[in-house]
């Protein structure tokens, strides 16, 4: 067997306009002509992209003309491209189908689940072989089978065996937890050396079966929580008795993410937007997108929609964006003090109370004001105890009057 090199990346999501932004479009579309770049300088015999190439099965024609040059590129260096699709390319029926299959058409690509086979083969090098994805764990467990029982895989043990597919196994060292696990180990087959996945944004490796799971992870991020993740490809050069040696090249392009992540438990709205925005401002950097996450538990008397999120947008000068994530949660009087009040005799109820609606009222009235809505609220404790609806409602309107 001869020695060669492949690269594997997955999940490009070219077209996401992230937030909303043409500029986070584009930032998706650097990442794949950094990798395009990379990939012609390394000189591969061909490329992989296990699944998710494109973020929507039919893009834009911004974003389809962008895929079509670079992958034009990629054909003038002699670098064949296999793919599989994505949860993302792949429209969930057979009309629309996947837009990788017109690419294939024009010779761009070879889409390996379209071909006989499901196949590609390089002479004396290696053998690849890919599936569809089908989106669940039911429709995984009831078509993939089918699949490979209709194009049966044939690994070749003279050659280097590789299996594309796009998908999170159910393996504990692979899925997130948040993130379902569509494929069961066993529905994959044995006799490859290298298993190339995709949809796990996290790069990782690790023995499966006869070879090597890997998992190339994202090449820009698409969520706030991948704001740590390296961004990338792997390349990996496989020597003449099939030892592979997976090298994570890392993406410079991708733009900065900032996560900004407090746990505000206590405090009102106003004084939230002012720490928040002090936090973004520190935290401010050209271009970078910054996320500030709110968490904790607001005062009993507060509410989220208190919250001036403009404020704490307008604190950043040289960010593009800043996007607030507002975790917080509303509550009632907490339990400590209901059952501080409940508990005592009523002489300390009053007192207790008296003192605990002052520090709320205060917060956003004068101190006559806070002393007279706390005074009323002292005194609606019993009557509302007794269900005294009467004397409930004179004590409400009189603190009207």
């Amino acid at each position: 067997m001869k020695a060669f090199s492949f690269v594997h990346a997955a999940d490009l999501h070219l077209g996401y306009s992230q937030y909303g932004l043409e500029a986070r479009r584009e930032d998706f579309e650097k990442a794949f002509e950094e990798l395009v770049d990379k990939t012609i300088a390394l000189k591969p015999d061909f490329m992989i992209i296990a699944g998710d190439l494109f973020e929507h099965p039919r893009p834009a024609n911004v974003t389809l003309e962008g895929a079509i040059r670079n992958f034009s590129r990629l054909r003038k260096a002699s670098i064949p491209v296999l793919t599989v699709d994505g949860s993302h390319d792949s429209a969930p029926n057979l009309v629309t189908s996947t837009i990788l299959n017109p690419l294939d058409s024009a010779g761009l690509i070879h889409h390996l689940p379209r071909h006989e086979g499901a196949s590609w083969l390089k002479p004396e090098c290696c053998y690849v072989y890919g599936v569809p994805n089908f989106r669940t764990r039911h429709k995984t467990e009831e078509a993939l089978p089918a699949f490979i029982e209709q194009n049966k895989p044939s690994p070749n043990p003279e050659l280097f065996n590789i299996f594309v597919f796009h998908g999170a196994m159910d393996l504990p060292s692979v899925k997130p937890p948040s993130m379902e696990a569509e494929i069961p180990p066993q529905l994959v087959p044995e006799g490859f050396n290298y298993y190339a996945a995709g949809h796990v944004h996290k790069q990782s490796r690790s023995n499966f079966k006869t070879g090597l799971l890997v998992y190339s992870g994202c090449t820009e991020t698409n969520d706030y929580d991948e704001a740590s993740l390296a961004k990338g490809f792997y390349h990996v050069k496989v020597d003449e008795v099939k030892k592979a040696q997976a090298d994570f090249i890392e993406l410079e392009s991708p733009r900065k993410f900032v996560v900004i992540d407090e746990d505000f438990t206590g405090l009102m709205p106003s004084k939230i937007a002012e720490r928040a925005a002090q936090l973004v401002k520190d935290a401010d950097a050209d271009g970078a997108v910054l996320i500030p996450v709110l968490r904790g538990t607001l005062p009993a008397e507060a509410s989220r929609s208190e919250l001036d999120l403009s404020q704490i947008r307008a604190a950043a000068q040289k960010a593009l964006l800043v996007h607030p994530i507002i975790q917080l949660r509303e509550s009632e009087v907490s339990e400590q003090i209901a059952r501080s009040i409940f508990e005592s005799e009523l002489k300390d109820l009053k007192t207790k109370a008296f003192e605990y609606f002052l520090q709320i009222f205060s917060e956003r009235n004068s101190r006559e004001i806070a002393e007279k809505i706390a005074r009323v609220a002292v005194n609606l404790i019993e009557p509302l105890n007794r269900k005294q609806e009467g004397k409930v409602k004179q004590t409400i309107e009189e603190l009207l009057q």
